[in-house]
């Protein structure tokens, strides 16, 4: 490989790399967000509260601030609606336009604004990275041409996520809306995941010859997306937790997740689906795979992690869904599938090596 082949993939997947942790850091700003009830902290975007630097005391406000940004709010969810309808979801338009909960305008919290205006200014930060990772793809089109479209796309897709994320705001936290938000951030750091892994391959990188058995990789591979449908309904546990806290005045936190009902019971009941699949996985890999090879290792990091997923899921069952273990219990699951896609693309790879050497 020339050097300068070799400068452009090492400066890529040094920023790819830095990318793919900023990501995972907005998650979990993202998940105090949530716990903090700090969603509307500010009430229009990208500003906040019309200004780049958000307001510190409510007297730096007009008096009627409420209806001012209540009508901007609306005139926006005008727009969606219609959008929506043009696009055939009539149903979803009609339960957004008939949502009495977005005429709720929040009053203004100093801590709140800011919490939201630090997650925000972390949501620019990874524009940004996204666009220099587009930029340092570029040299190695000639070489790899997958490379440079992934990352574009990846560019189109924080956009579009940037865009749902003032629709949030909008429809003052709509909860499906914010499941949607949160599927998009893990399907672009999957992405990032994958350039950054496949540009690997354009490095001088020691072969391993491995025969990982397919059933190895079809078992992760149903854990991967089992584990996606997970957050789905973790996000929707979420949302009830979110109604439930708001009807009680934030308060009986031991009582919330007795009055979730079904919801809760199916995403704890599939939370031992997901570790009998990976103690099997785990199994498989150990056996099957070299003690000191990429797919072992990652796949000891991916048991801690399922472990510690459940194990600050049950701490906030029982001990009344403690805020500080929202964030981490998010950025946890966000992290399993992380790695999964990560195994899926080293078992992969094995693969493809052995094809090629034999």
């Amino acid at each position: 490989m020339k050097q300068n082949t070799k400068h452009a993939v090492s400066s890529f997947r040094r920023v790819s790399l830095i990318t793919v942790i900023a990501v995972y850091i907005l998650i979990l700003i993202g998940g105090i967000v949530r716990s903090t009830g700090s969603g509307m902290g500010c009430p229009d975007w990208p500003k906040c509260f019309g200004s780049v630097i958000p307001p510190t005391s409510v007297d730096q406000l007009p008096k009627n601030y409420q209806e001012i940004y209540l009508e901007k709010r609306l005139a926006k969810n005008e727009r969606f609606v219609a959008t929506l309808e043009k696009l055939g979801f009539t149903e979803k338009a009609e339960e957004i336009a008939n949502d009495k909960s977005i005429l709720i305008e929040e009053e203004f919290n100093p801590v709140k604004t800011w919490i939201e205006y630090l997650n925000r200014l972390a949501g620019v930060v990874i524009g940004f990275l996204i666009i220099l990772t587009v930029w340092k793809s570029f040299p190695l089109w000639k070489t790899d041409k997958c490379l440079p479209i992934v990352s574009v796309f990846s560019l189109v897709l924080v956009i579009f996520i940037g865009w749902i994320g003032s629709i949030v705001v909008s429809t003052n936290l709509l909860h499906w809306m914010i499941t949607v938000h949160m599927i998009l951030a893990l399907l672009l750091v999957s992405l990032l995941i994958y350039v950054y892994h496949r540009s690997g391959r354009l490095q001088a990188r020691k072969g391993v010859k491995m025969d990982v058995p397919g059933k190895v990789e079809v078992l992760l591979l149903i854990g991967t997306l089992l584990m996606f449908v997970q957050v789905v309904l973790g996000t929707q546990v979420r949302e009830q937790i979110d109604i439930i806290s708001d009807s009680l005045g934030n308060m009986l936190r031991e009582e919330w997740v007795g009055r979730v009902g079904v919801d809760f019971l199916i995403h704890r009941s599939f939370s031992l689906v997901l570790l009998g699949i990976h103690v099997l996985y785990f199994f498989w890999a150990f056996k099957y795979t070299l003690r000191r090879s990429q797919v072992n290792l990652w796949s000891q990091v991916l048991m801690i992690l399922i472990i510690l997923e459940i194990a600050t899921g049950m701490a906030m069952a029982y001990f009344g869904i403690p805020a500080f273990l929202q964030p981490i219990h998010l950025l946890v699951g966000s992290l399993i599938i992380g790695v999964q896609v990560l195994l899926l693309l080293e078992i992969r790879e094995h693969k493809q090596f052995r094809l090629n050497t034999n």
